[in-house]
């Protein structure tokens, strides 16, 4: 029989937060936890190796964005909606619902960050949803990135880490704090225990016992190991699982040498945790790190490396986000690996250059050289540092459509709204830097607001909540006695997604050279070539598209993109040493925004047509490139690596070259990185099936690609972006 009070949990949580509103934040989170995961945890299945499967309720708590769009006490006001809007419901029940929705309006930690906002920063962020209308910068309300301390987990247990908090608690002043920490570990323990219990109603023995184990000592094994770990990240919330290597090659060393588990059963240990972490279909996360410089016993992890890539072979599914960090003097084993299950068609694992990133990631965060080591990738590609800092992308900026209102004077044509400062009609401009320096204005508008916004995100964040299972686990939090937005993280910075950057410096290319240089188009030729979406100015768009385009070696081109790729990064960081925020970067990465923000922006000065996608991260625009491979990745090793968080470059090769020409492939790749290529995310896919699956999804649910800074089943994306991945060229 359909449940017709679907929502009684959240109206149930929704009292219990109620009731304890004035409490000390951190006692009530875990109260409010405790009443969320009585009924978001879920049981043990048959199948399942390990236990601990989580939900979102409508209404909940997270630390990071959830199934709900939400995060930290957050409502999903569209779910509730529907709910109300239903003829037959309890008249009881609705009312309930009503006031639980009507009370979340109010209280809701989204809602009290853009409360905050001072009256310029409203004016300059209108939106926080950049599918909805046209604009360039929009706040993204969330947090992102956690990277816990899971070495220390696996070292402490539960036991451990709760002598560490009341050793911590005497001699600190905020004994609230600590003692919420505590019921946390509590509840932790506790939730172990009824775990072993359904494991043993299942006749799980191996999972009772590693659960009874995990519940009050240190793991000692790859499953107890395991087991911990992903109990903790379920109850945390956390989407990403840190460097894995490190923390459990150790482990799996020992099982496998004194014969307590076989290689093949190490496998499937870890094959049942990746089937766990794809089931949260988390979208931008589930990464898990492996290789790279900084590791300790780097033969236990590069022995745990292979298993993990060997799972990720194996289990057919777009997560975990598997990530190879590699340098020069590695075991060659690794890469070897890498390429043979990324010739399989697996997108997995992403390569990332510790030889190019490790020094760029200090330059970039002003870090020491030893913190710059434990670099770490997550969401769509940006950066942070291990258990040491966070670095939330909460904001977005549409660069080519800044540059598309700096020809209008700061005016949107599409809803004629004034969207930035008055910088000059652009007829009035008698030189190209005239004109780049107005676009400047406006991008520095901005990226200031934009900064401001994540400044003031986790002031009003740390103010309603302590986020326990984090700051527990996070260097600098148990030491000063603080949660870990409020004082208590080492590095506390912020990341601004910046889409558009390629077309934008075409576009730059192309009016300086036919409009400004040789005076080929006139200034109001272009503009009425433009809001014509080119029709009946074919001739004009021609020249457009035959300037100087970025991805072909050309000195021009390049020569712009890096111009302009120094002005937005260090914008971004300048803006960010305006607020309290230790580092604020740019991160050139993509999920599927450069379609969809492309959808909001008109014909562009690079010849592209109004609300066709932009070009990919670090990639040139669809059919630009036209001089190879070779060509494109001689491009993108050009821009700086060393002032922003993250860049990516997304690479399409087909079948035949990779799988028949794997050694032409190699020697590509290693001379692409040895000239300072960051990292390399590929698809290994043939353009024909792609075009088929569009037409036949039931027969193509094998093709995996990578969209942006994230993986997806071909056929399960939005026929825009569908479209756009076919559009790109295939080597």
């Amino acid at each position: 029989m359909k449940n017709k009070n679907r929502f009684e949990n959240e109206i149930n949580f929704t009292k219990i937060y109620n009731e304890h509103m004035n409490d000390h934040v951190a006692l009530r989170e875990i109260i409010c936890n405790k009443e969320m995961f009585s009924h978001t945890l879920c049981d043990v299945r048959e199948e399942d190796i390990f236990a601990g499967r989580d939900s979102y309720g409508a209404i909940g708590f997270t630390p990071e964005i959830g199934g709900n769009g939400g995060y930290c006490y957050y409502c999903g006001e569209a779910e509730i909606k529907e709910e109300l809007d239903k003829e037959d419901l309890d008249i009881v029940y609705k009312k309930d619902l009503q006031s639980t929705l009507e009370f979340w309006k109010n209280e809701a930690t989204k809602v009290k960050v853009r409360k905050s906002y001072s009256g310029d920063m409203d004016k300059v962020l209108p939106s926080d949803n950049y599918t909805g209308e046209p604009g360039v910068a929009f706040p993204l309300y969330r947090m992102g990135g956690i990277y816990i301390n899971y070495d220390k987990l696996m070292k402490l247990g539960i036991s451990g880490i709760m002598q560490e908090v009341k050793q911590a608690s005497n001699a600190c002043e905020d004994k609230e704090l600590f003692k919420a920490m505590g019921m946390s570990l509590e509840f932790m323990s506790e939730t172990c225990i009824k775990y072993a219990g359904q494991a043993r109603k299942l006749d799980k023995i191996e999972m009772e016992d590693a659960l009874i184990k995990i519940s009050s000592e240190a793991p000692q094994t790859l499953r107890e190991a395991i087991s911990l770990m992903w109990i903790y990240t379920i109850l945390s919330k956390g989407l990403n699982c840190g460097r894995m290597d490190v923390y459990l090659g150790d482990f799996y060393a020992r099982d496998i040498d004194s014969g307590l588990l076989t290689e093949d059963e190490a496998l499937q240990l870890v094959v049942g945790l990746w089937k766990l972490i794809a089931e949260r279909k988390t979208t931008w996360n589930g990464r898990v790190i492996i290789g790279g410089m900084g590791r300790r016993n780097e033969k236990n992890a590069d022995r745990f490396a292979l298993v993990a890539m060997e799972a990720s072979r194996l289990v057919l599914e777009i997560e975990p986000q598997l990530s190879l960090r590699f340098y020069e003097g590695m075991d060659p084993e690794l890469m070897e690996k890498a390429i043979e299950v990324i010739g399989e068609g697996r997108t997995y694992p992403m390569l990332y250059n510790d030889d190019v990133n490790v020094v760029a990631v200090q330059k970039a965060f002003e870090i020491p050289y030893e913190e710059a080591l434990q670099y770490v990738p997550y969401g769509c590609g940006e950066y942070i540092i291990d258990h040491r800092s966070y670095g939330t992308p909460s904001g977005v900026i549409n660069l080519l459509k800044a540059l598309e209102i700096t020809m209008y004077n700061g005016k949107d044509l599409l809803s004629g709204r004034q969207m930035g400062p008055q910088t000059g009609e652009f007829e009035s401009f008698k030189k190209f830097d005239d004109f780049y320096e107005a676009y400047k204005k406006q991008v520095k508008y901005f990226a200031l607001a934009l900064a401001k916004q994540e400044d003031l995100e986790y002031k009003i964040t740390a103010e309603n909540a302590s986020f326990l299972y984090l700051s527990m686990l996070y260097d600098g939090c148990l030491e000063s006695g603080k949660s870990i937005f409020n004082g208590g993280i080492k590095y506390l910075g912020g990341t601004l997604e910046t889409y558009g950057n390629v077309n934008t410096a075409d576009s730059l290319t192309a009016i300086k050279e036919l409009v400004f240089d040789k005076k080929i188009i006139s200034k109001s030729k272009l503009l009425k070539a433009m809001e014509a979406n080119f029709e009946g100015y074919e001739i004009e768009r021609n020249m457009l598209l035959k300037a100087p385009k970025y991805g072909n070696d050309d000195e021009v081109a390049d020569s712009m993109v890096i111009d302009h790729h120094n002005f937005v990064c260090n914008t971004i960081k300048a803006a960010g040493k305006r607020t309290n925020l230790h580092s604020y970067l740019g991160v050139i990465i993509n999920n599927s925004a450069n379609t969809t923000l492309g959808q909001w922006t008109l014909a562009s000065a690079d010849g592209r047509k109004a609300y066709e996608p932009m070009a990919n991260a670090n990639m040139p625009s669809a059919g630009s490139d036209k001089k190879g491979i070779t060509a494109v990745l001689n491009s993108q090793v050009k821009p700086d690596p060393s002032i922003h968080a993250g860049a990516v470059q997304n690479m399409k090769f087909s079948k035949d070259l990779f799988t028949k020409s794997t050694n032409t492939v190699k020697s590509l790749l290693s001379t692409y990185f040895k000239k300072g290529g960051t990292q390399a995310m590929i698809t290994v896919v043939n353009r024909g099936d792609l075009e088929k699956a569009m037409i036949n999804p039931e027969k193509f649910s094998h093709i995996f690609v990578r969209v942006g800074g994230f993986s997806a089943r071909f056929i399960e994306l939005e026929i825009a972006v569908q479209k756009e991945i076919i559009s790109r060229t295939t080597y």
